[in-house]
C-alpha cells in the first residue's frame, strides 16, 4: 500500500522516534508528507484556549526534535514534513478530527503501557483513535520494561459501532 499523507502524533516520549521509524518504512513515495501533530490537552476548569506556557514549550521541543529526527530519518530528500500544536480536551477525538481535515491516508502511532489504578492500559487515547479513525491505523508499542508494565490486552471496542 502506498501512503501520501501520514499523520502521526507526537508525545514527546521515545515513543516518537517509533513512530517516526514506522512512518519512514510506509512512506515509499518521494512527495509523502508527513505531519506531525502534539496535541496540549486542556483540563475543563481552563477555557480551551487558555494560555499554557510550560505545556506549550515543551510541545514546541516535542515537535521541533520529532520534525528534525523525520527530516534526518529521511536524509533531507523526502518527505515533506509539516509539524502542528493543537490544544483540545481529549487527544483522541483532536487525531481523528486532524486526520479527516487533511485527509490522510494513515495515522501513525506508538504507545507504551500505563499504569492506572495498579493495571496496566493503553490509555483512552489509542482506543478512541482505533474506533473512529477515517484511514488506516498503525500502532507500534514499545516492549514492556519490566513485569510491572506489562499487560495482556485486547482492546474493548463496541463491536456495534
Amino acid at each position: 500500500m502506498t501512503y501520501h499523507h501520514v499523520l502521526i502524533p507526537i508525545l514527546g516520549n521515545s515513543c516518537d522516534q517509533q513512530a517516526l521509524d514506522l512512518a519512514a518504512s510506509v512512506a515509499e513515495s518521494t512527495n509523502t508528507r508527513l505531519s506531525l501533530i502534539y496535541v496540549v490537552e486542556v483540563a475543563q476548569e481552563f477555557p480551551l484556549e487558555a494560555e499554557l506556557p510550560h505545556e506549550i514549550e515543551t510541545a514546541e521541543r516535542a515537535l521541533a526534535a520529532a520534525e528534525q529526527y523525520a527530516r534526518s530519518r529521511f536524509n533531507g530528500s523526502r518527505p515533506i514534513v509539516h509539524a502542528e500544536l493543537l490544544q483540545a480536551r481529549s487527544a483522541g477525538p483532536a487525531i481523528v478530527d486532524e486526520a479527516n481535515d487533511q485527509h490522510v491516508d494513515v495515522i501513525v502511532m506508538a504507545l507504551r503501557n500505563q499504569r492506572r489504578h495498579g493495571r496496566a492500559t493503553v490509555g483512552d487515547t489509542v482506543p478512541y483513535v482505533l474506533k473512529n479513525a477515517p484511514c488506516e491505523v498503525l500502532i507500534c508499542r514499545q516492549p514492556a520494561r519490566s513485569g510491572v508494565d506489562r499487560c495482556d490486552w485486547s482492546p474493548h471496542l463496541d463491536a456495534n459501532a
